[in-house]
């Protein structure tokens, strides 16, 4: 009877250990299968390169040509933010280089190269517009000249300093009033009046800030000079 009694306590005991083991394995197993799948996971990727679009110069929608400068630029927001100029993927000038300011900025390049020359900014506001006189008269040819507007551009701004910058290409400069925002590229010696110019007037019917006119934005590819 004690024998019996044994037999059926190591049956059970026996039984017991082949469960715990069974299940053992089969926890093994899904984990294993989780661990798998994760890795095969992680080794997929998320997009085929191959349809991935290529990275513009400057974040333009689509590539330059070869033989052009790829630029984009955005004029400041109301007299909060600056303005923004980009060219050849390299910021010219913004509020984080901390070399723009009120009134007209600019942004000189060298036609051929694309190499940055100088950078201004003066203040059609508070300041003096014979800077801006000096400076425009001193661009040399050939010279690509970017500018944009931040607060106030034109209070300041008188015939001598706007004829300068017709002669640059400019179709807008002499309707530039206080508060509007201006974007423009064009160049000493152009010959015909710049493709790349937006102008937003201050109206109080269209202006998205109060007192100024939305942001405008830009972007091209400037035929590099070749001579």
């Amino acid at each position: 009877m004690v024998r019996a009694g044994g037999i059926i306590k190591l049956a059970v005991l026996v039984s017991v250990l082949f469960l715990a083991v069974f299940l053992a394995f089969e926890l093994l197993e899904i984990n294993m299968d989780f661990n798998v799948g994760n890795m095969f996971a992680r080794s997929m990727p998320v997009e085929d390169v191959g349809t991935q679009l290529p990275k513009t110069k400057c974040g333009l929608t689509k590539q330059c040509p070869a033989g052009h400068l790829s630029f984009k630029m955005a004029s400041g927001a109301a007299n909060v933010v600056g303005p923004k100029m980009c060219l050849e993927d390299k910021i010219l000038m913004s509020g984080v280089k901390n070399n723009v300011g009120r009134g007209i900025n600019i942004a000189l390049v060298n036609g051929k190269t694309g190499e940055l020359t100088a950078t201004g900014y003066f203040d059609m506001w508070a300041g003096d517009v014979a800077p801006l006189i000096t400076f425009l008269k001193e661009i040399g040819a050939g010279t690509v000249v970017m500018m944009a507007t931040f607060d106030d551009p034109a209070t300041k701004l008188n015939d001598e300093a706007k004829k300068l910058i017709s002669e640059l290409g400019s179709s807008s400069i002499n309707s530039l009033g206080f508060r509007d925002n201006w974007i423009f590229v064009g160049g000493k010696g152009i010959k015909t009046k710049s493709p790349f110019e937006q102008h937003m007037k201050n109206s109080a019917e269209t202006n998205k800030y109060e007192g100024w006119p939305e942001v405008l934005e830009m972007e091209g590819c400037i035929p590099q000079r070749q001579e």
